[in-house]
């Protein structure tokens, strides 16, 4: 490893698992101290105490839950350098069918938390003219969608929106703000809730032939996380194996 998030501190929401738990394994694989937070607690510390993370339990659809977390991280560290948010949930119900509360606790999830998030940690790293903030979207909501999920694409298409807002706004701090759009991953949720049949019919439609890994999307989460991308802020990197790139069902060029 290239220890490229040395003396760095960083905060990661919603990391108990799948795509949050290969994002801490990742950060403190280049150096980087972590605290991770999540609503499942045990989860969350039987992660923690595995990879050698700090753990808080988080909602990070309530302020006092993410002021606290962003509060820990700085007394645990001396600062938050990081702020990762990857919090979110999916609920498949079709339009028609959702009811108020449903839609409420999906926006309060993915996007207002997004913004809680943000503000909260906004007022720790202006104060060193220093900030990475990185959230994880979707293709679902800015790229594609699919029968059942109008809110949860309507939440990923409004952090996008607000990813562009936040950077423009924050930037006079030295702080980034960008975004990731993950394809399909293959964590524990789609194996324990999803058919092998639907794993494939998944993998049919990416071109390069796989799910994704949440190292893989931890990988770009590293590169927008560095001083590497110093330069970049507002925009979002798809991870998705091509999968949003093809017209049609027919794309391989030697199909079996």
């Amino acid at each position: 490893m290239t220890k490229r998030l040395e003396k760095k501190s960083a905060l990661v929401i919603g990391a108990a698992r799948g795509i949050g738990a290969g994002i801490v394994a990742r950060f403190i694989a280049e150096g980087a101290q972590v605290v991770l937070a999540d609503t499942e607690l045990a989860a969350g510390q039987a992660t923690a105490q595995r990879l050698g993370a700090s753990f808080i339990e988080t909602n990070i659809a309530h302020a006092r839950d993410v002021d606290a977390a962003v509060a820990h991280t700085v007394e645990q560290f001396g600062g938050l350098d990081i702020l990762v948010q990857n919090a979110g949930i999916y609920p498949w119900t079709l339009i028609e069918d959702i009811d108020l509360e449903e839609w409420d606790r999906v926006m309060a999830v993915n996007l207002r938390g997004t913004f809680l998030a943000a503000r909260s940690a906004l007022a720790v790293m202006k104060q060193k003219n220093y900030g990475r903030m990185v959230f994880t979207s979707s293709i679902t909501g800015p790229r594609v969608t699919s029968p059942g999920h109008g809110h949860y694409s309507a939440s990923k298409a409004g952090i996008n929106g607000f990813i562009k807002a936040a950077a423009l706004e924050f930037a006079s701090y030295g702080i980034t703000v960008n975004g990731v759009e993950p394809g399909n991953v293959l964590t524990e949720a789609i194996t324990e809730h999803r058919s092998q049949a639907f794993i494939k019919g998944m993998e049919d439609s990416i071109p390069l032939g796989r799910l994704g890994t949440p190292a893989d999307i931890a990988n770009a989460v590293l590169f927008l996380s560095s001083d590497e991308a110093s330069y970049i802020t507002g925009t979002t990197i798809i991870v998705d194996g091509g999968q949003t790139l093809p017209e049609g069902k027919d794309f391989r060029i030697r199909p079996e």
